[in-house]
């Protein structure tokens, strides 16, 4: 039996590239762009293509790489497609697969290259403090000028109105970490962490203390997506997109970093429900399906809200789902960020943990789930649900 045209057109990730990680100034010897480049080149040697045929580039916010200045540096013969997903932060991170998906099955694309570069030794800190353009009014005068004081308020509403204890916490940045201690990709892989370590960890802003922040990093690394009928035609294994996505409630167009004023029980939860429901209708999965995922850890407590957004678990219940052991890799019902994640890989602003998750389907994770066939990328603002072929 023949293939229907709308398989055939199905956007697919074929091929995964990375720079060397690093903290932050770790890397002088290479711009942001010289990074962007490199990941790409080595995203396009694995899918088995020439720089030529990528005819496609998506990123998202903030990124200094432009698109001009990409296709100049790599001699791109012709660029069709070139998007950016806006606001947010990394909240868009899993957007820009989105569209790529939609460059490639609308045939605005062919080939097309999402990347994120980050150099902050040499450029922009994220994590120092600034002004959010449309709000600095309304935050700085409370202290909220970088992301821990704009994030504290809504995961100390959520600890406090579901008792979450920080030990339950802990567990998010203890698994990382121990998934990091396997991955020679991962900044803090000879970092051992244990719990007593982390509950005597200095505060940041309540409720976050040190080891509940992610990373400030230097490092780049891209995916090259195509359509599965070309996937077919090139060597290495076909990782289909089966739901990628954006959008938020109301209030959460800026998230945190710029607003405070989303509905209550949606404040306390950290956005991304309605997200979930369209991508599992999409991809024609139930959560019960997936087996393994990786979430958005820029700071842990926001990894149990994605938990229960995305269907893992009930409103409040993330606590004591974590505290069972269910996102450990060995004998967790649902291991995730098994790099080790923002907190213990690299924060490359979620791109890393796609390519996490390919690695995970491809079957060659250093923190490999048996036979993994579905891994979802989850962020409160975009998401993605990804299967092997």
């Amino acid at each position: 039996m023949g293939v229907s045209s709308d398989a055939r057109s199905q956007a697919c990730i074929v091929g995964i590239g990375e720079t060397d990680y690093t903290r932050r100034g770790g890397i002088q010897d290479r711009s942001e762009l010289a990074l962007a480049c490199e990941a790409i080149l080595n995203a396009a040697r694995d899918a088995g293509i020439t720089p030529d045929d990528i005819d496609g580039l998506a990123s998202y916010a903030n990124d200094e790489s432009v698109p001009w200045l990409i296709q100049e540096a790599l001699g791109l013969p012709h660029l069709r497609s070139a998007t950016m997903v806006w606001g947010g932060g990394g909240g868009g991170c899993y957007a820009s697969i989105a569209e790529a998906a939609a460059a490639v099955e609308s045939g605005a694309a062919n080939y097309v290259a999402v990347f994120r570069s980050l150099c902050q030794g040499q450029r922009k800190r994220f994590g120092q403090g600034y002004a959010v353009p449309h709000s600095p009014g309304f935050l700085d005068p409370f202290g909220m000028f970088a992301p821990p004081f704009m994030l504290a308020p809504l995961a100390q509403r959520y600890k406090q109105d579901y008792g979450i204890r920080e030990e339950q916490v802990a567990e998010v940045a203890l698994v990382a970490r121990d998934n990091a201690s396997r991955n020679p990709r991962a900044v803090f892989r000879d970092r051992p962490l244990d719990l007593e370590t982390y509950l005597s960890s200095r505060m940041v802003a309540d409720p976050f203390r040190l080891y509940d922040c992610c990373q400030e990093n230097d490092g780049a690394c891209a995916l090259i997506v195509t359509t599965r009928e070309r996937a077919r035609d090139l060597d290495g294994p076909i990782i289909r997109i089966l739901a990628a996505g954006q959008g938020s409630e109301p209030g959460w167009g800026s998230g945190g970093l710029g607003s405070h004023n989303m509905p209550e029980e949606d404040y306390r939860a950290g956005g991304g429900r309605t997200l979930s429901t369209r991508l599992y209708a999409k991809a024609g999965i139930t959560p019960d399906d997936i087996d393994t995922a990786q979430i958005y850890d820029h700071f842990s407590y926001f990894v149990l809200m994605n938990l229960e957004a995305y269907g893992f678990c009930g409103r409040g219940e993330a606590g004591d789902f974590v505290a069972e052991g269910n996102i450990r890799w060995k004998g967790g019902k649902l291991p995730i960020n098994t790099s080790g994640g923002h907190l213990s890989e690299a924060y490359i602003h979620g791109l890393n943990l796609a390519v996490e998750g390919v690695r995970q389907l491809r079957g060659t994770s250093t923190s490999q789930v048996e036979n993994a066939t579905l891994c979802l990328l989850a962020n409160t603002a975009s998401a993605a649900i990804i299967g092997r072929e």
